[in-house]
């Protein structure tokens, strides 16, 4: 099915022009046009997870169906006087990390410093007994995933209002030792700003609040590594 998309303000600078046409398989949602637009314009992506969409001249929500002809407007929020707090980017994918993508995406004209950690896929695992590892899965509950990236991401700026960019983009499916996993990466004007500290935090809060699990294969099996932090009743995870 054929559906006109619409770009305004940021947007439509960012590509230069103001509209064009996408076919989608059906059925499709809001949601499925935004990744298939991230594809197709990658200097869009960061700014695709705050952009508001309309169908119809009708606000619209990410599950909403799609139909032939639908017209669908995607926009940033409205102008409200705040000062925009610096580029974010979280993901989920089953695709390669792209170091020098990822970085460049958060920084801006006055960056003068990047921190970025990244996890690997450990073959070997000291201990008693110590452990081989062939492979990792990962599974994530993604529209979940995806909520609690951007909450750790809000939660880096309170901490630290100098970092500039934050980039937190996770690894699924199945992943061979000696492979980057994850992602965080953090810019500011200085490397005093506190890169550092935020990318570590990153890396801890992810692990503890964001429902991603990872299974180890390895000559002798394989088994789910579980962790230990449980929610306290009423708590959404955003104090730590």
């Amino acid at each position: 099915m054929q559906i006109r998309v619409l770009y305004f303000a940021s947007l439509r600078q960012r590509l230069g022009f103001a509209e064009e046409t996408f076919e989608l398989d059906e059925p499709a949602t809001v949601a499925d046009l935004k990744r298939l637009v991230a594809r197709t314009h990658p200097v869009l992506e960061e700014a695709l997870p705050t952009t508001i969409a309309s169908v119809n001249r009708e606000f619209a929500f990410p599950d909403q169906p799609l139909h032939p002809q639908d017209e669908v407007a995607l926009f940033p929020p409205v102008s409200g006087g705040a000062e925009e707090p610096g580029p974010t980017l979280v993901r989920v994918t089953e695709e390669p990390l792209d170091f020098n993508a990822l970085l460049a995406s958060i920084v801006r004209p006055t960056t003068g410093a990047a921190c970025v950690f990244s996890g690997v896929v450990r073959a070997q695992t000291s201990g008693d007994p110590p452990r081989t590892t062939e492979r990792l899965e990962y599974e994530a509950y993604g529209p979940m995933a995806v909520s609690k990236l951007q909450q750790v991401a809000v939660e880096i700026r309170q901490r630290w209002p100098q970092v500039e960019g934050i980039a937190i983009v996770q690894r699924i499916g199945v992943l061979e030792a000696g492979t980057p996993t994850v992602i965080i990466a953090c810019s500011s004007a200085h490397r005093d700003g506190g890169v550092f500290e935020a990318a570590r935090y990153g890396i801890d809060r992810l692990k503890e609040i964001v429902p991603i699990w990872k299974k180890e294969i390895g000559p002798d099996g394989e088994t789910w590594i579980e962790g230990t932090y449980h929610p306290a009743p009423g708590e959404r995870g955003d104090e730590r």
